[in-house]
């Protein structure tokens, strides 16, 4: 709880630091690739094989139910739901998240931090804001094309392994999607983003020691936001899916 107490204390001087119009945009953008740009492929890998392997699981089961035309539809409505925002959100915390805390537990052990402070700049807004906001911004687009590339890529299997024509399956996913379900996507993946960030730069902010140190914050600052993000997850499907 303590460490959760941090988060929210730091998420708050990053707001104060944005509306302040400290933040700088060439600075935004810099992080804001390093997070989703850089971690667009492996993304895109993981949505594809994803939606590949749920379709080869279910495909022969619809097949043989005689409701093979509902395979669109169903791995849309998993890719959309679940699958691209929570799978795109490990991947980014797994690669752009340990590289903040790696970055900012190594500007702290070397007394970095300490330089920021002489010149009476706030630290954690100047650290953690356009890394949290770029994170926000850009994680949704990432997870809008995961969810593209998924469906495709269950098109493809699903004609490939039982011939299911691509016409009746995206027939079957268009029937099936909603626009509250997006909506409720990329606020997922907006939040998981920004999650991610806050937790990963808090910890390596927390970091005082040496290398050893930074290896240690590093790792377990993966782990705690994969915690966040997965109880932010049930959280989430529970308001919107369930009250």
């Amino acid at each position: 709880m303590k460490f959760l107490g941090l988060c929210v204390e730091n998420f708050i001087e990053c707001l104060k630091y944005l509306f302040g119009g400290n933040l700088r945009f060439k600075t935004l953008i810099s992080q804001a690739a390093s997070v989703s740009y850089d971690s667009l492929p492996i993304s895109l890998i993981i949505a594809f094989i994803s939606a590949a392997v749920i379709t080869i699981q279910v495909s022969k089961e619809f097949l043989m139910t005689g409701a093979e035309a509902y395979i669109g539809g169903t791995i849309a409505i998993v890719m959309i739901r679940e699958i691209a925002p929570g799978f795109v959100a490990l991947a980014i915390g797994a690669r752009a998240g340990t590289a903040i805390s790696a970055e900012i537990a190594n500007m702290q052990v070397t007394s970095q931090v300490d330089a920021i402070k002489t010149l009476k700049i706030s630290p954690v807004g100047y650290y953690f804001t356009p890394r949290v906001l770029g994170a926000m911004i850009t994680v949704p687009m990432v997870v809008l094309i995961a969810e593209f590339v998924g469906i495709l890529g269950g098109m493809f299997v699903s004609y490939g392994t039982i011939s299911l024509h691509p016409a009746r399956y995206m027939a079957s996913a268009w029937a099936w999607m909603s626009t509250k379900d997006i909506y409720i996507s990329l606020l997922k993946a907006c939040i998981f983003g920004g999650l991610i960030a806050l937790v990963c730069a808090t910890k390596g902010y927390e970091t005082k020691g040496g290398a050893k140190e930074v290896g240690i914050s590093t790792t377990q600052a993966s782990i705690i936001s994969t915690v966040y993000m997965l109880i932010a997850d049930f959280l989430i499907n529970l308001l919107f899916y369930i009250a």
